[in-house]
C-alpha cells in the first residue's frame, strides 16, 4: 500500500469529485439501508393482523418503533396517525421502498458520475507523468531498459492503477457505508443476535489477510512476465524483415509461445487464488443466514429477547444487502493489491533522476564561438567501455571538420558528447567559452542539428518528418528547399502523394538512402549554427552523394559543421580533418598535409582512388 501514496497527489486535484462522490455513496447506502426496517414493520404488522384474526394471544404486536431510523420513525407516525386499514397501509409502505430504492439508485447513479470519472481523469493525468518523464530520461536509461517494458508500464501498469482510484475506492468507501449503517442498526436492535449472526466474520478477515499476501506477490510477478511479452512481440514486429530473411518465423514463435506459456501459467495461478474468496464469502455469508434464522427463531419461540418475526426478516435483509460488500473485499483488497504493485514498477522509472539535467546556473544564448574539447575522457557506464582518452580539439566558429576513423575509434562518442547526451568522465566541453553543462539542454539541441548513424522516421507524412524539428509552423517552400539540399526532392515528386506520403513505422516503406535524405533534409530546415552529420551518407549511392556534399557546401558556408564518416569528401574543403584511434587523434590537419604524413589517411585516400578507377561513377567524387 505505500507504493499507492504517489496517487495522493491526484486525489487532492480532485478532491471535489472525491469529495461528492463520498457524500453520494453514503446517502445511497441510507435510503437502502432504510429498507429492512420498513420490511420489519410491515411483517410485525402482519403478525399482529393474523393474531387478532385468529385470536392467538400468543402473538404479540412487538412495539419497536423507537429503535428505528428517525425518517422510518415519521413514517410510522404518519401512517398511524391517519388510521389507515391494514391494506392501505401495505400499500403505502411498498410505496415508500420504491421511493427509497430510486433514491438510492440516483446517488449510485451520481456517485459513478463522480469517482469513476475521476479516476478516468487521474489515468489521463499519470499517463501524461509517465510519459513526459520518459521524454527526460536520458540516452543511456533507454540503453538498459526495453520498449517493450516502458510501453507495459505506461498502459497496462497504469490501468490497473486506475482500478485502484477508480472502482476499488468506490468499493472500498460503499462497503465501509454499507457495513457501518447495517452493524450500527443490528446491534441497535438486538445485540446479542447480532454477535452470533457476525461470528464468521474474523474467519474472513484471516482469509482475506493470508490470500491477499500471495496475491500481491504473484502480481508483481505477473507485470514483469507481462513486460518480457510485450518486449517480444515488439522486437519481433519491428524486426520482422530481418526473422523473415532468415526463416526464423517458427523459432520466434517458439520463444513468444515460451514467454506467454510462463505468462499464462502464473496468470491461471493467480486466478486459482482469488477463485478461493467467493466460495469463502458465499459459504460464511450462508452461515449468517443459517445463524440468524436458528437463533432468531429459537428467541421468537421462546418469547426471548423482544424478538419477532420482523426482528428475523429485518436481520436476513441485512446479512444479504451485506453479501456484495463482505464478497467484494476480496475483490476490492485483489484490485488494490494489484494496483500497488503496477505502481511500484512505475515508481522505479518515475523515481529515477536523469543523469543529464538542466544546471541550476544554466545560460539561454545563441550558441556563437569556438567548439573546444578540454582533455575529454568517456567511458559508457552500461558496458564500461572507454571510447576516448585524454580527447582534445578545437574548432572554430564556422569551421568545416572531417572525423574519420575505424569502427569504435569515438567518432559518434563525440557527437553524443556535444549534444550532451552523456556526461564527460573527465574534461569539460565549451562553446563559446561556456561549458555546455550550464547551456539549457532545449537551447543547446535546438541550435544543433544532429543526424545520426540509425536514421528514425516516425509514423507520418514526409513532409511532417522534414519539418518535425521546427517549432512553429513552416511552408511548403521551406520543405521542399530543404528537400532539394538533401538531393532527395526529385525522389518525393514521384511518390503517389508527393509529400503528403505517410512513412510506415520507421521508415519501412522507404529505401536506407531515402530515409537518410530525408533525415538530412529535416536537419537542414532548422537553419542551425552548428551541424552534425554522423555516417549519414552511408545508404545512398556515389552520385547522390557527391550531389548532397555539393549542396552542402553551399548550404554550410557560414555555419559550423561536423562530418563524420568512414569515406573521404575530396571534393568538399575542409578546414580540418581529424583521424581517431581508439578514442585518441592519431592524425590531424589538411588534405595537404595528411597526404605528406602518410598514415592511415592517406592509406584510405589511395584506396578509394583504387576504387575510383574501377569504378566509373566515382570519378566525381575523389580527385
Amino acid at each position: 500500500m505505500r507504493h499507492l501514496k504517489s496517487v495522493n497527489k491526484y486525489f487532492w486535484k480532485y478532491k471535489t469529485r472525491l469529495l461528492l462522490g463520498f457524500v453520494f455513496i453514503v446517502l445511497s447506502n441510507y435510503f437502502r439501508i432504510l429498507t429492512p426496517q420498513i420490511s420489519g414493520y410491515v411483517v410485525d404488522k402482519v403478525e399482529h393482523s393474523i393474531s387478532q384474526h385468529t385470536g392467538n394471544q400468543n402473538i404479540q404486536e412487538k412495539t419497536r418503533t423507537a429503535k428505528y431510523d428517525m425518517l422510518v420513525v415519521q413514517l410510522i407516525n404518519t401512517i398511524e396517525s391517519a388510521n389507515t386499514s391494514f391494506g392501505q397501509n401495505v400499500i403505502l409502505c411498498g410505496i415508500t421502498l420504491l421511493v427509497l430504492a430510486m433514491l438510492s439508485g440516483l446517488f449510485m447513479f451520481l456517485m459513478r458520475q463522480t469517482i469513476i470519472v475521476m479516476s478516468r481523469h487521474i489515468e489521463f493525468d499519470q499517463k501524461n507523468e509517465v510519459f513526459k518523464h520518459y521524454q527526460q530520461l536520458d540516452t543511456n536509461f533507454y540503453k538498459t531498459h526495453s520498449t517493450g517494458d516502458l510501453m507495459n508500464r505506461i498502459t497496462e501498469d497504469v490501468s490497473r492503477v486506475r482500478m485502484y482510484t477508480g472502482p476499488a475506492i468506490m468499493y472500498l468507501i460503499n462497503l465501509a457505508a454499507t457495513i457501518s449503517f447495517s452493524l450500527f442498526f443490528m446491534f441497535h436492535e438486538n445485540w446479542r443476535l447480532t454477535v452470533y449472526v457476525l461470528s464468521p466474520l474474523p474467519i474472513l478477515a484471516i482469509t482475506i489477510y493470508l490470500v491477499n499476501t500471495i496475491i500481491h506477490k504473484k502480481s508483481e510477478k505477473i507485470q514483469a512476465l507481462l513486460s518480457d511479452l510485450t518486449t517480444t512481440a515488439q522486437e519481433s514486429y519491428s524486426g520482422i524483415r530481418v526473422i523473415k530473411s532468415f526463416v526464423q518465423e517458427k523459432a520466434m514463435f517458439g520463444f513468444f509461445k515460451k514467454n506467454s506459456e510462463d505468462y499464462k501459467r502464473n496468470a491461471i495461478g493467480l486466478a486459482k487464488v482469488e477463485a478461493i474468496y467467493f466460495p469463502a464469502m458465499a459459504l460464511l455469508i450462508g452461515l449468517s443466514n443459517l445463524l440468524t434464522i436458528g437463533i432468531g427463531g429459537m428467541y421468537l419461540i421462546h418469547h426471548q429477547y423482544n424478538v419477532t418475526a420482523g426482528t428475523i426478516i429485518e436481520f436476513v435483509i441485512y446479512i444479504n444487502m451485506l453479501t456484495f460488500p463482505v464478497s467484494a473485499i476480496g475483490w476490492t483488497a485483489s484490485m488494490i493489491q494489484r494496483a500497488s504493485a503496477s505502481q511500484k514498477r512505475l515508481n522505479e522509472f518515475l523515481q529515477t533522476t536523469p543523469e543529464i539535467k538542466n544546471s541550476s546556473v544554466e545560460q539561454s544564448s545563441r550558441l556563437k564561438g569556438d567548439i573546444v574539447f578540454d582533455n575529454i575522457t568517456f567511458t559508457y557506464p552500461h558496458t564500461g567501455i572507454t571510447a576516448l582518452q585524454n580527447f582534445n580539439l578545437t574548432i572554430k566558429e564556422g569551421e568545416k571538420i572531417l572525423l574519420l576513423g575505424r569502427t569504435g575509434s569515438g567518432k559518434s562518442t563525440i557527437a553524443q558528447l556535444l549534444l550532451h547526451f552523456y556526461n564527460p568522465t573527465k574534461g569539460k566541453i565549451t562553446i563559446g567559452g561556456n561549458d555546455i553543462q550550464t547551456i539549457a539542454l532545449q537551447d543547446l539541441r535546438e541550435q544543433i542539428s544532429y543526424v545520426p548513424q540509425d536514421v528514425f522516421l516516425f509514423s507520418d507524412s514526409v513532409e511532417s518528418n522534414i519539418s518535425f524539428g521546427l517549432q512553429g509552423s513552416t511552408t511548403h517552400e521551406t520543405v521542399e528547399q530543404a528537400a532539394s539540399f538533401a538531393s532527395v526532392h526529385k525522389e518525393i515528386l514521384r511518390f503517389d502523394k508527393q509529400y503528403e506520403t505517410l512513412i510506415g513505422e520507421r521508415g519501412v516503406t522507404l529505401s536506407g538512402g531515402q530515409k537518410q535524405r530525408i533525415s538530412i533534409a529535416r536537419a537542414l530546415i532548422k537553419d542551425p549554427e552548428i551541424v552534425v552529420f554522423d555516417d549519414c551518407l552511408s545508404a545512398v549511392d556515389a552520385k547522390t552523394e557527391n550531389e548532397i556534399v555539393n549542396n552542402l557546401d553551399k548550404f554550410l558556408h557560414d555555419k559550423t559543421a561536423i562530418i563524420i564518416t568512414h569515406r573521404i569528401f575530396s571534393s568538399f574543403r575542409f578546414n580540418k580533418i581529424v583521424v581517431l584511434e581508439d578514442g585518441m587523434i592519431s592524425e590531424e590537419g589538411t588534405h595537404e598535409k595528411l597526404l605528406e604524413l602518410n598514415g592511415y589517411y592517406a592509406e584510405l585516400y589511395r584506396l578509394q582512388l583504387t576504387e575510383s578507377s574501377s569504378a566509373p561513377e566515382t570519378e566525381n567524387l575523389i580527385d
